[in-house]
């Protein structure tokens, strides 16, 4: 019976890790507004070598990556945004969207903002238009010659479709066995080529990007006990300009998580004013990484992005 409950235990420990190489993952799409076409890199990674106008890149394994967005428009200024978000505000992996769009004041300065996010559905259908790559299977290896003085670009994909395999030693009772667990979902590999002709071909650029930083120069929020109180003496406040000019008082000289911050700024009426403060305390936020929740507190689209743009430009 003992050697029984022993192997069971092994086979269950072994079938518990053999399921978490496949971990919970998230789905990230990001369109543009204005039909440019663009290339995406992922923590270095470049994600299309053919540039895409709607691209979605499933199975992404870490909540945060630090993207970049190079136009195939070369007079469009490339986007770079650190710890791009791909998980909701409990930490549970989400399908998001962003979306380019051009600056109004500066037609050649583009913005990629927050769009939308739903939970993981495996049964998900992508729409039609938008160009799918699944994260961690090859990149297309693209290869450029020049043929009669037009530049001709190969592009070969080779996917592997066979299953994962994994051994595992048990021993019962002096008696080593040897457990083979595969997956058999599929078997071989299939190799597509595919030829795109152009006439201009864009340079290459160098990628490079920032460790995230801790903000508020690495200090930490403040305790429970104290915010509670100050919360308490700016909600005390009458008038809600002197309840914003207080609120700036308390931060100015304290650190806040997100949460806090979104506690402070309900405290306001009107959206301006929650405006105003979300920009203000943005530099005393010791998770600025996590400032899009802040998003949830309007009601109006326009806010949404004016916080956006504001917080990608001090990044």
């Amino acid at each position: 019976m003992i050697k029984k409950i022993t192997l069971s235990a092994l086979l269950l420990i072994s079938f518990s890790t053999f399921a978490q190489l496949n971990g919970p993952v998230g789905h990230l799409t990001i369109f543009s507004e204005d039909g440019d076409k663009f290339t995406l890199i992922l923590n270095g990674e470049v994600i299309n070598d053919i540039p895409q106008t709607n691209l979605r890149v499933e199975d992404l394994n870490q909540p945060y990556y630090n993207a970049k967005i190079k136009f195939e428009d070369q007079s469009l200024m490339d986007i770079s945004k650190n710890n791009l978000m791909l998980t909701d505000v409990d930490g549970v992996f989400a399908d998001v969207t962003y979306k380019i769009k051009r600056d109004k004041n500066n037609k050649t300065k583009m913005k990629l903002n927050y769009f939308s996010s739903i939970p993981v559905r495996p049964d998900f259908i992508p729409p039609s238009n938008v160009h799918v790559i699944h994260y961690g299977q090859p990149r297309p290896v693209a290869v450029q010659q020049t043929v009669g003085g037009v530049s001709q670009t190969t592009t070969t994909t080779t996917t592997q479709t066979g299953g994962a395999t994994m051994g595992v030693g048990v021993n019962v009772g002096g008696v080593n066995m040897g457990i083979t667990i595969n997956d058999t979902m599929g078997g071989g590999s299939v190799t597509q080529t595919t030829t795109t002709t152009t006439t201009n071909v864009g340079g290459t650029h160098a990628v490079d990007y920032d460790e995230p930083v801790r903000g508020c120069n690495g200090r930490t929020c403040m305790t429970p006990g104290n915010f509670n109180a100050a919360l308490a003496t700016i909600k005390k406040q009458s008038f809600e300009d002197t309840r914003l000019k207080t609120a700036k008082q308390v931060i100015t000289a304290n650190c806040l998580n997100v949460d806090q911050i979104i506690q402070i700024a309900n405290t306001f009426n009107f959206e301006d004013n929650k405006l105003d403060f979300a920009k203000y305390a943005y530099d005393y936020c010791i998770e600025p990484r996590n400032y899009f929740k802040l998003n949830g507190i309007f009601s109006f689209s326009s806010n949404v992005d004016e916080l956006s743009d504001y917080v990608q430009s001090r990044q």
